[in-house]
């Protein structure tokens, strides 16, 4: 014979090699995230930044045990004089605020505000807009012009002038503050995922699936957007600084609540305007808390966009 025919494998297979299953966009998400948390690991700057978030939320899961006072106790108010406030010492470590509270107390459950307002309101933004998004990138048309042009409106307006219009409107609450700063969120994501799925459209993969017969509903959710979730992921850890700043500064305005004693460190800020000379702590505290903050999700999110933006990994 000219030819010698191939024995059949085991199982009536002709003994070809098998064919290695095209990995799906949920198992190549998956290994990038494994990969990423790796890379996060060795990095100095991104352990510090996760670190930093780490500790702000444990204070904040734990803050009943952290302190023995209430954060709206005011029972030593008695020792306030116009000209004085009491300072550090043993029972209260970082001294007491204007209205008689413990300041480390106000503190440790600000974080707990804080972190609470800045992961709804991001949550928010991230679910309305990757909602918008998807549908403006995934069906195109003039769909897409029409959420678009919304979002350029939006955008259009300060963020916090949106987000102070928005409570004005609601009314001075936590709620109204999580849905301002979620609002004002919601144009950046949807113009982000949708341009990431944009970007999405010739690659191969997606070529692929189009030729298999796979419709555009399954193409997108099932395929495309797993690959165009990474810079939705690092957007969104940045945007929880720019909410905590976000937070502050709606307290500081007097939107957040009408509480005074409310345990809030932009409302610390408030209190502690007419004592800066006297008691600088007052108002040195609660701001290194906000920025302390603000840089630990700066720091986690720099972090994340090297590892899922190949444009910013340094060459």
């Amino acid at each position: 014979m000219s030819a010698i025919a191939q024995a059949p494998g085991p199982a009536g297979q002709t003994g070809q090699p098998k064919q290695p299953a095209k990995a799906t966009g949920a198992q190549r998400s998956a290994g990038t995230t494994v990969r990423v948390i790796r890379q996060l690991l060795r990095q100095p700057a991104a352990v510090f930044g996760l670190a930093i978030v780490l500790i702000v939320i444990l204070v904040a899961i734990f803050a009943p045990l952290l302190t023995p006072y209430e954060p709206s106790s005011i029972e030593w108010g008695n020792q306030i004089t116009p000209k004085s406030v009491p300072g550090p010492s043993a029972e209260h470590l970082l001294g007491l605020d204007s209205f008689g509270s413990d300041l480390m107390t106000q503190i440790v459950y600000g974080a707990r505000q804080t972190i609470v307002v800045g992961v709804v309101s991001t949550g928010i933004g991230v679910s309305v807009g990757a909602l918008l998004g998807l549908i403006a990138g995934g069906i195109g048309g003039w769909v897409d012009t029409a959420i678009m042009r919304l979002m350029d409106i939006m955008l259009s307006i300060p963020a916090l002038l949106l987000a102070v219009s928005i409570v004005s409107l609601m009314g001075r609450s936590p709620m109204a503050v999580m849905v301002a700063i979620g609002v004002s969120q919601v144009p950046i994501f949807t113009r982000l995922l949708r341009g990431s799925l944009l970007g999405e459209r010739r690659r191969d993969y997606v070529l692929a699936a189009r030729s298999l017969g796979l419709r555009r509903p399954g193409i997108v959710t099932m395929e495309m957007m797993p690959n165009a979730a990474g810079p939705l992921i690092v957007q969104a850890t940045l945007m929880l600084a720019t909410a905590v700043n976000s937070v502050a500064a709606l307290s500081f305005l007097g939107l957040s609540t009408s509480e005074p004693t409310a345990a809030e460190w932009g409302l610390m800020l408030v209190k502690a305007q007419s004592r800066l000379v006297s008691s600088p702590l007052l108002a040195f505290a609660p701001g290194c808390a906000i920025a302390i903050t603000a840089l630990g999700f700066t720091l986690l999110g720099e972090a994340l966009r090297e590892q899922l933006d190949p444009k910013s990994r340094p060459r």
